[in-house]
């Protein structure tokens, strides 16, 4: 992920300064609630609220393959994942902008999915097998990871928008 983010002076206030790469990526690590937005074949966005981990520089989800998003993503990988808060005054939104791609390797699942677990507790603990975390149940959810392309971050006290590009 980037190290370095440039601050764009039309959406800032004057005195404001770059938000840092670790403040940025420690909000995605601390969020418990994320918005993603996938594109449906006819080209209209759908956006739903989802949990994720943020580990090791990456920014990870799952959904079913078919539910809407996971059925967006068979024919177009472009999302768009976001977390904050709706204060004006105080906190930080972050904004992830790029391509989702999928993660089928079962020993880098197992890694993921205890991290979920650590997270959201045992109510989020998946099995893993056949390149998917895997419910109680038998259902079974695929895993994403964000290759971000552009990453925003928007500062309020004071007001900043800092851009990561990769």
């Amino acid at each position: 992920m980037a190290k370095a983010g440039e601050l764009d002076k039309r959406f800032s206030d004057p005195d404001a300064e770059p938000t840092p790469w670790a403040d940025a990526f420690g909000a995605l690590e601390r969020a418990e609630l994320y918005w993603i937005t996938t594109v449906r074949p006819d080209g209209r966005p759908h956006v739903t609220p989802l949990i994720g981990v943020a580990a090791d520089d990456a920014v990870y989800f799952c959904t079913g393959l078919e539910e809407q998003k996971g059925r967006n993503l068979q024919h177009n990988d472009q999302v768009a994942l976001t977390t904050g808060n709706n204060s004006w005054e105080k906190g930080l939104d972050v904004v992830v902008e790029g391509r989702a791609v999928r993660i089928d390797d079962d020993q880098e699942l197992k890694h993921l999915a205890e991290a979920w677990e650590a997270k959201y507790g045992a109510v989020w603990h998946f099995d893993v097998y056949d390149g998917m975390f895997r419910h109680a149940d038998g259902g079974g959810a695929a895993v994403f990871r964000i290759k971000p392309a552009k990453v925003m971050a928007f500062a309020k006290d004071p007001h900043g928008q800092t851009t990561y590009r990769f």
